[in-house]
C-alpha cells in the first residue's frame, strides 16, 4: 500500500468517526472509522520508515583508475 493509499483509509475513517450519524444494528461505524484512521498512520509511518532507508546517500569514493599492464617485446 502506497501512501495515497494510507491517506484515503485517513480519510474514510475520519468521515465515518465524525460526518455521518447512521446507525447500523450491529455495526459501530465510529469504531471502524477510528480503526480506519489508526491503519493508515501505520501505514504512513511504515511508509515513511522505508521510503527514508532507501534515500541513504553514499559519499561518492574516490575513482578507480585501471592501468594496462604493457608487455616488453624484444
Amino acid at each position: 500500500m502506497g501512501l495515497g493509499g494510507c491517506i484515503i483509509l485517513i480519510a474514510v475513517g475520519a468521515i465515518l468517526t465524525f460526518a455521518t450519524d447512521w446507525d447500523m444494528q450491529g455495526v459501530n461505524l465510529d469504531l471502524v472509522g477510528v480503526i480506519l484512521m489508526i491503519v493508515g498512520l501505520i501505514g504512513v509511518a511504515t511508509f515513511s520508515s522505508i521510503a527514508r532507508r532507501r534515500r541513504v546517500v553514499v559519499p561518492p569514493t574516490a575513482p578507480v583508475v585501471d592501468e594496462e599492464v604493457r608487455r616488453r617485446e624484444y
